[in-house]
């Protein structure tokens, strides 16, 4: 079994960790935390869900250059740093969900956190993958 790592020209540049992994033979796709880095590694968006609509695009960015779509994710974590502004803004955040990945739902979790790596980020998404 062999890992290869692929990091998308679109996404920022990774320091310290792969975009996404996959493993010949189970096709397991891990994919790392996104937040709303643009393409410069700048975090773009003011609220939670302009934010959390960037960071679940460079979710399926990630995933989709390692061969998968949104309908492949098995599982996706989200860690929130304000639990109360999320579930306020749940709806919306379904909307954004299901216009760019659909209604495939994988195994999900929401995990409330003090900050993010990236200080002005208020949503990050990781997830993994299962491919055919």
């Amino acid at each position: 079994m062999s890992l290869e790592r692929i990091n998308p020209p679109e996404l920022s540049p990774p320091t310290g960790f792969s975009h996404a992994v996959t493993a010949t033979g189970s096709r397991l796709v891990l994919l790392a935390g996104q937040t709303a880095l643009d393409g410069a590694g700048r975090v773009v968006g003011e609220g939670l869900a302009e934010q959390f609509e960037t960071a679940l695009g460079n979710l399926l960015a990630a995933l989709k250059a390692a061969g998968g779509t949104p309908a492949d994710l098995a599982r996706v974590t989200v860690y929130a740093t304000d639990i109360a502004a999320y579930r306020a803004q749940a709806p919306a955040l379904g909307r954004v969900w299901r216009r760019l990945a659909g209604r495939d739902y994988p195994a999900m979790a929401v995990i409330g956190v003090v900050r993010l790596w990236d200080e002005q980020a208020l949503v990050e998404l990781d997830g993994l993958a299962v491919l055919d």
